[in-house]
């Protein structure tokens, strides 16, 4: 129990450790876990998971891998397939059939597997892994089609790649029971169970539609019963047939996602986190696991690498070619998919469990499996892990990449601050319900989005990705307070903002801190505040810094009543002046303050400065020590 319980922690350490690090330096957050769990496993021997966990170990490793393959169902939406869709079908059909005949002919030619092996590890290498790609997409900032087509196909071809494994081995099942058996015998009773599967998992999505929106389900309970319903939604399909569960639980996801079940927005968060949890713990038990004999075959042949450079630059670009022509996807577009194609937990997992059946069934090279799969997922993450920037800015499928601010409410002066920000090269989007509001940001050339911040339609409508920032500026702060509310799970707590001093949490007539955004400038002005300033000529003014002019000098310019709103770094980052916090001003920095119209004359400037060096004497005067004064120190 012991050992167990150290495992546990040793692997929370070092999986959420390592999505931290990546956090911090940008790098894959794949390649750090696998990192981490080969040096607490094979080379340290610090934990050793099947010794710990025995036979539950791939019973807790495939529930993981069926709740984040459910997870992800529920971020796919149809509506994005409307500009990507003919190329998701496409690589979800035409290009399964094509990259399993090419995998499985890279690896019995290249790799030297026998045929059955070969034949079903070219099944398994169909999967390319939501679990590694959507974190790409996300640090990286993909344009909106590539991103949603490479999204799409790796959640979607997850379970497809699970069920072509199971046909392969059937099918050598059968063959070796019954020589001169057929894949008629085989084929058919899989797709059947696999139809099976899905409409399990589309009647227990329905079952939960009906159920949460009604009351039937309390709040409190309603996300232990989802991921229980999930968990028995896996098992019980996997009793139709090994495996099936994935496609069960896919389905489940992605239908429970296009119902429109309102409640299930409150869940987002948690099962985020869940993932997180999952992805973490499941890559470090899986490298942990690893064995220094299976690694032999990798050590001492040249097929391996040369097989996993087929894989890079031939399996995986011409499926993708091939299955895309005739398509309306732009030709850099293709090119950066046929890249990017990193492999993750379920390739490692099945192949694992295929590997000991492969085994009992006598057919020779079945343990390679494991090896080949781990240098597989460690090569192609680290392969596009470290080049996808490069690739997508190559190929110009990169989105912006200074940090965008996103504005809600179209006033006088979030128009004005629009106006500023797009002249420091920053992306900025005003979004507003209102078409006359957004009249003056229409005629000033500004961008801007006609809908409601909280409409789900916006979501898809309205590429958020660029905009790292939100502020909330209406009229109204408790419209405000929602809106920062609602989206600090997606955006961070830190870089939601707001108009209006943040209230004393005793006070109750005022919105608790919890619920509101950031407050904007030190003072903490209102919405009321900006509107009267602004009709008496108030201004946003740029300030840039340098090492012979700094914040001090920029603050001796302006005038005294003038207002702090935030800093642009070299990089394009917003650090905003709060009520709570004040970053610190570098050289290179722009300064965006909000003033009143008219800077300070040269004899006010003279005089600040004048008063400043004279505050300067005073203090030093001040602190000189008892007895001592201009004269020298005095003698008795």
């Amino acid at each position: 129990m012991d050992s167990q319980a150290l495992v546990i922690a040793t692997v929370g350490v070092l999986g959420i450790g390592a999505q931290w690090v990546a956090w911090r330096t940008g790098w894959p957050a794949i390649v750090l876990m696998l990192a981490a769990g080969f040096i607490a496993g094979p080379i340290t021997g610090l934990i050793d998971p099947e010794a710990a966990f025995g036979d539950l170990l791939d019973p807790m490793v495939s529930i993981g891998v069926a709740l984040i393959l459910f997870e992800g169902g529920l971020s796919l939406d149809y509506r994005e397939l409307r500009h990507s869709g003919q190329a998701v079908i496409r690589l979800a059909t035409i290009g399964v059939f094509i990259g399993w005949a090419l995998g499985a002919a890279a690896g019995y030619y290249i790799a030297g597997l026998v045929w059955p092996v070969a034949v079903l590890f070219g099944g398994i290498l169909i999967v390319t892994g939501p679990t590694v790609v959507i974190p790409l997409l996300r640090q990286s900032n993909i344009q909106t089609r590539p991103a949603s087509i490479l999204k799409w196909e790796g959640i979607v071809n997850d379970p497809t790649g699970a069920l072509c494994a199971v046909i392969a081995y059937e099918y050598f099942r059968k063959v070796a029971d019954s020589p001169g058996a057929s894949l008629i015998e085989v084929v058919p009773p899989l797709i059947i169970a696999a139809i099976m599967a899905g409409l399990i998992g589309y009647a227990a999505a329905r079952l939960i539609a009906f159920l949460f929106p009604r009351g039937a389900i309390p709040e409190y309970l309603k996300v232990p019963v989802l991921f229980s319903a999930v968990i028995g939604v896996f098992v019980l399909s996997n009793k139709i047939e090994h495996e099936a569960g994935l496609v069960a639980v896919t389905v489940m996801g992605i239908t429970l996602a296009n119902l429109g079940v309102s409640s299930l927005r409150s869940i987002h968060p948690f099962k985020e986190n869940i993932a997180v949890l999952l992805v973490s713990g499941i890559f470090i038990l899986l490298s942990a696991s690893l064995k220094w004999e299976e690694l032999t075959y990798l050590q001492t042949s040249w097929r391996p690498l040369a097989f996993l450079l087929a894989l890079l630059f031939l399996v995986r670009p011409a499926t993708v070619l091939l299955s895309l022509l005739g398509t309306a996807v732009p030709w850099n577009e293709r090119l950066f998919i046929a890249w990017i194609a990193p492999r993750g937990i379920v390739l490692v997992a099945i192949s694992g469990l295929f590997a000991l059946r492969l085994d009992e069934l006598g057919i020779e090279g079945g343990q390679l499996l494991t090896g080949l799969s781990f240098a597989v997922v460690v090569i192609t993450v680290i392969a596009h892990g470290f080049t996808v920037e490069w690739a997508a800015k190559l190929l110009g499928v990169k989105g912006e990449s200074r940090p965008g601010l996103l504005i809600v409410g179209a006033t006088p002066w979030t128009i004005a601050l629009a106006r500023e920000m797009q002249a420091l090269k920053t992306p900025v989007m005003i979004v507003d319900p209102s078409w006359q509001r957004l009249g003056a940001a229409r005629r000033e050339g500004l961008p801007f989005y006609h809908g409601e911040i909280l409409n789900e339609a916006t979501e898809h409508n309205l590429d958020l990705a660029p905009f790292q920032v939100l502020v909330a500026a209406t009229d109204n702060e408790a419209y405000n307070a929602l809106v920062c509310n609602e989206f600090a799970h997606e955006v961070g707590r830190d870089s939601v903002y707001q108009l209006g001093e943040s209230a004393d949490e005793d006070d109750k007539h005022a919105l608790p801190e919890s619920i509101r955004g950031r407050a904007l400038f030190e003072s903490g002005f209102g919405v009321s505040d900006t509107n009267e300033r602004q009709e008496q000529g108030w201004v946003f003014r740029k300030t840039k810094l340098s090492d012979e002019f700094n914040f001090e000098d920029a603050q001796e310019v302006l005038p005294d009543s003038a207002n702090m709103l935030m800093l642009v770094r070299k990089s394009g980052r917003l650090r905003f002046f709060t009520h709570a916090a004040r970053p610190e001003p570098r050289a290179g920095d722009t300064i965006i303050s909000f003033t009143p119209p008219s800077l300070k004359s040269a004899e006010e400037h003279a005089a600040k400065r004048a008063n400043k060096e004279s505050g300067k004497e005073r203090a030093k005067e001040n602190s000189k020590p008892s007895g001592e004064d201009d004269a020298g120190p005095q003698t008795a």
